[in-house]
């Protein structure tokens, strides 16, 4: 086991020995990794890469999204419309579901993550909708 090697968690290639006086304050921000050939971790660092700037996206549509579901709370609170739309809610589950099967995505993931983002923007929607009855 002296001959383990172990690395930082973030992608630092210094390896660490047991025998290193250090090891035991380091021992929670260590992880044992399997040692891999070179070209299988900078093949693993450029998946990765793309997993990152996947979730950036990601994030930064979502942003965009709530932008926009913002502006049609203001719109439903000043004409008095109720923060959820059970009608057009089914509507997009059954749309995601589709487009989710056509790119090989399991539709019952894509329904429940629409689900999970729907209940955020009528949560808003109402937060919105309280915020202007207890100001009037």
């Amino acid at each position: 086991m002296a001959r383990d090697a172990w690395r930082l968690k973030v992608a630092n290639v210094t390896s660490w020995h047991r025998s290193d006086r250090s090891f035991g304050r380091r021992r929670r921000r260590l992880t044992r990794v399997a040692r891999v050939e070179e070209p299988v971790a900078i093949e693993l660092r450029r998946l990765r890469d793309s997993i990152d700037n996947m979730d950036a996206a990601l994030v930064h549509l979502l942003a965009e999204r709530f932008k926009i579901t913002k502006e049609v709370g203001e719109l439903k609170r000043r004409h008095g419309l109720p923060p959820a739309d059970p009608a057009r809610e089914a509507q997009q589950i059954a749309r995601l579901r589709s487009l989710a099967s056509e790119a090989k995505l399991d539709p019952e993931f894509a329904e429940k993550f629409l689900t999970f983002v729907v209940a955020e923007v009528v949560r808003h929607h109402e937060a919105a909708l309280g915020s202007t009855r207890s100001a009037g």
